[in-house]
C-alpha cells in the first residue's frame, strides 16, 4: 500500500484571512488627510508611478542602464560561477570582510577606478551617501547641499544630527554667501542631478570649496560609467578628482548592479568602518552580486563605444525636443526631464505616451517639489535609429494635446528672458 505525505501547508481559518489589528487614528487622520485625496481624486485610485504595462515593442526611457550592458554574457558568467563554486560563504555583516576578500578586491578596483585610495561597499547608493554622511559630519559640521541634491544626501546629514544648508542649484556664489555666513563645513553636489540631467559647474564649486576651507562630496552616480577616460566619472573627466575629498555612486545606474560605494582617504577608512552604520548593520553583497559588479567594471572600461552612441542618442533627441517646444533647458545629460507640473498634467502625459508605446518614469513629490512633477526619460546606448523615429514621432503627434509651451517651467523660462 502506498502511503502518501501529507504536506505541512498551514489551514488558516478564513476568518483570519487578512485580519490586521486597528491603525492607530494618528496614522489613519494622516494618510486620510495628505494621501486620499491626492489617491483618489488627481491619480485616479492607483499609484501614479503606475501606468500601462509595457508591450514588447514599448520603447523603454525609464531605466537607469546607461551603457545596456545589462545580460551581457561576460557578467552572467561571473555570476553563474559565483553561485556555483561560493557555497562557503558566511552572510555576514560588511564590517566582518577582511582584506584580501572578494568584497576588498572589488573595493579596491571601485577605488582605483575612479582614482581615490580606498573605497567601502554598501547595500545601495542611498545606503553610501546616508553612511558616508553620518559617519564624517556631526552636530557641529555645517552641511551645504545643492538645492537638488538627491534625498539620500539629506537624509545622510538628519542622521548625522548636522545642520543642512540648501543653495540654489548650481551657483557657487550662492554657496559662497552661504558658508560665508555659517562657517566652513562640507560642500555636497551631484555631478549629473537625477531628475533634469543638470550638469554640475564642479570647477567652481571646487574651487569655492577650497578657497573657504571646505570638504567636498560629489555623488558621481549618474556620471560614473557615462563621463570621463573609460567611464570614470565627472570628477576625472576634468581633472579634479585629486580635490575631491569624497566620491559616492550608486551602482544600479551605468553598471546595472544593486549596490553603492563611497571613497575615504586610507587614513579615515578604519574610523568610517567603526562608524557608519548602514555598514555596520547591514549583511554584506553576495558572492554573486560582488562578483557580477566586478566583470561589469571591466566591462565598463572598455564602453567607448556605448558612451559614443548615448551621447549621440542625447544630442539627437535633446535638439528634436527643444525644436518641438519641449522646455528641457535645464538639463544637458542622458536625462531628460520632461516637467509638466502638477501631477493631474504629468498623468495626461504619461497617458499619451504610453498609449504610443513609450515609457518614461513619472516623478512626483516627494521626490520633486509638490508642483514640479515630471516623466524623466532616460536614454541608453543601445536606443535604435528606428526607436529613436519613434520617440520624437510620438513627441511631435502630442505636442498639441499636451503643450509643454505652457507648462510652468516654460512660462518661468520666457519670464526670466523677458526680465
Amino acid at each position: 500500500m502506498e502511503v502518501v505525505e501529507k504536506q505541512n501547508t498551514p489551514v488558516v481559518p478564513a476568518a483570519v484571512r487578512g485580519a490586521e489589528p486597528p491603525l492607530w487614528p494618528a496614522l489613519r487622520r494622516r494618510m486620510e488627510e495628505q494621501f486620499r485625496p491626492r489617491f483618489e481624486q488627481e491619480w485616479g485610485g492607483k499609484l501614479l508611478t503606475h501606468g500601462r504595462v509595457p508591450g514588447p515593442d514599448a520603447v523603454r526611457l525609464d531605466g537607469n542602464d546607461y551603457l545596456a550592458v545589462t545580460g551581457h554574457p561576460r557578467i552572467v558568467q561571473a555570476q553563474v560561477g559565483a553561485l556555483l563554486h561560493n557555497r562557503e560563504f558566511i552572510v555576514q555583516s560588511g564590517v566582518f570582510q577582511h582584506e584580501g576578500s572578494a568584497t576588498s578586491r572589488l573595493e579596491a578596483a571601485l577605488a582605483a577606478h575612479v582614482g581615490k585610495e580606498s573605497a567601502l561597499l554598501c547595500q545601495s547608493g542611498y545606503a553610501a551617501n546616508l553612511g558616508l554622511i553620518q559617519a564624517v559630519a556631526d552636530a557641529a559640521t555645517p552641511v551645504y547641499l545643492d538645492a537638488l541634491a538627491h534625498m539620500s544626501l539629506w537624509e545622510g546629514v538628519r542622521a548625522a544630527g548636522a545642520t543642512g544648508h540648501a543653495f540654489r542649484h548650481n551657483d557657487p556664489a550662492h554657496l559662497a554667501r552661504m558658508v560665508e555666513r555659517h562657517g566652513p563645513g562640507l560642500v555636497i553636489v551631484d555631478s549629473v542631478y537625477s531628475t533634469t540631467g543638470a550638469l554640475c559647474p564642479l570647477a567652481e564649486i571646487v574651487e569655492m570649496a577650497e578657497a573657504y576651507g571646505c570638504m567636498l562630496l560629489v555623488d558621481e552616480s549618474h556620471s560614473l560609467g557615462t563621463h570621463g577616460p573609460e567611464g570614470r566619472g565627472l570628477c576625472a573627466a576634468l581633472g579634479l578628482t585629486a580635490r575631491v575629498h569624497f566620491i559616492t555612486a550608486s551602482l544600479a545606474k551605468a553598471v546595472a548592479g544593486r549596490a553603492g560605494f563611497f571613497t575615504v582617504p586610507a587614513e579615515l577608512r578604519p574610523f568610517v568602518v567603526a562608524h557608519s552604520f548602514p555598514g555596520i548593520f547591514s549583511s554584506c553583497l553576495l558572492p554573486h552580486e560582488i562578483s557580477g559588479l566586478a566583470a561589469t567594471l571591466e566591462l565598463v572600461r572598455e564602453s567607448d563605444g556605448a558612451r559614443h552612441r548615448l551621447r549621440r542618442n542625447t544630442q539627437r533627441l535633446r535638439g528634436a525636443l527643444e525644436e518641438l517646444g519641449y522646455p528641457i533647458h535645464q538639463g544637458t545629460e542622458q536625462i531628460i526631464a520632461l516637467e509638466a507640473g502638477t501631477e493631474v498634467a504629468t498623468l495626461a502625459l504619461r497617458d499619451a505616451l504610453e498609449s504610443r508605446g513609450v515609457y518614461g518614469a513619472v516623478f512626483c513629490a516627494p521626490a520633486t517639489s509638490r508642483n514640479r512633477a515630471m516623466v524623466r526619460l532616460t536614454l541608453n546606448a543601445a536606443l535604435t535609429d528606428a526607436e529613436m523615429e519613434h520617440v520624437e514621432a510620438v513627441a511631435r503627434e502630442i505636442a498639441p494635446l499636451v503643450k509643454p509651451w505652457d507648462w510652468p517651467i516654460a512660462r518661468r523660462a520666457r519670464a526670466r528672458a523677458a526680465g
